[in-house]
């Protein structure tokens, strides 16, 4: 009967240690096995990284998870390495879901593709494994913190809500990740919509403050952006400006949604793309007297 019970590996990119990561374990307890195989230390911003410097090291502990003790793992590496070593060594038989989370600040709009969350839910997409990254917002102090003043308990709901799906229900084409982003002040009755990723970029990076260039000097990051701007059906929109939870479906076919054979006869010469004409705003409202609407 144990073998029936789906197999559930969970990581993060917030660290062994991060309040997110266990929340998300406790949320998922009684619904399958659990296998904890998050990095050792904080590796916000690696994406999917597989970078060679990474040890490997594997730090095994025990811990008394839903009541019951339970071995956990932490590993010397990033999100993604943290996947592969929980699949390919830890894994006594077919991971059913990769759970990576919850972090400590959303992840909406363009800057996913920094986000070692969603890297490491991409990466378990890679082995055919159905994955959802899930992230909460949060204070922007509090994003490389495990500060306890952060409350897990709706983002946890919505997590199970969806990781369950993921394993019991046949996904639609194209669908390899479930990008979750839980609005401050969530509950388990808040709405939530199926989105769009933004093109919206919403934290932008800061020039290092340095005399001299040999100086350290680290790059950082502020908010900039007005939600109320993003597309409507976007992630940035529902969850920043609507304060709604949001659900993305991410693809790994990350090629870009064009006619590939008009960008072939325009990349060979035989077609050359035509600017549209750019319109005044005077004759634009001379084109509306003139269809009888003004």
């Amino acid at each position: 009967m144990k073998d029936e019970r789906p197999l559930i590996l969970f990581t993060n990119d917030d660290g062994f240690q991060s309040p997110g990561l266990w929340a998300a374990v406790e949320a998922f307890a009684e619904l399958g096995d659990v296998l904890v195989c998050a990095p050792r230390e904080q590796q916000s911003g690696m994406s999917r990284s597989l970078p060679v410097f990474s040890t490997g090291r594997i730090q095994a502990e025990k811990r008394l998870i839903n009541g019951v003790e339970t071995t956990v793992y932490a590993v010397d590496g990033t999100p993604a390495q943290a996947v592969q070593h929980g699949i390919l060594e830890l894994a006594e038989r077919p991971v059913s879901l990769v759970v990576s989370g919850i972090n400590y600040g959303e992840n909406c709009g363009n800057g996913v593709t920094i986000s070692g969350t969603v890297g490491a839910a991409l990466e378990a997409s890679s082995f055919g494994i159905p994955a959802i990254a899930a992230s909460q917002q949060t204070r922007h102090d509090l994003h490389l913190t495990y500060s306890n003043e952060v409350d897990f308990t709706a983002a946890a709901h919505f997590t199970r809500m969806f990781g369950e799906w993921l394993i019991n229900s046949r996904r639609p084409d194209d669908v390899e990740v479930l990008k979750l982003d839980v609005p401050f002040g969530a509950t388990a009755a808040t709405p939530w919509k199926v989105t769009r990723l933004s093109r919206r970029r919403v934290y932008w990076p800061t020039r290092p403050e340095r005399v001299a260039l040999s100086e350290m000097g680290k790059l950082g990051y502020h908010f900039d952006g007005d939600p109320a701007r993003a597309e409507p059906n976007s992630d940035i929109y529902v969850v920043l400006h609507e304060g709604h939870v949001s659900v993305t479906p991410i693809s790994l076919d990350l090629t870009s949604r064009t006619d590939l054979y008009r960008l072939q006869q325009f990349l060979q010469g035989e077609e050359q793309i035509v600017e549209p004409v750019k319109r005044t705003r005077t004759q634009d409202m001379h084109a509306v007297t003139l269809n009888g609407k003004a």
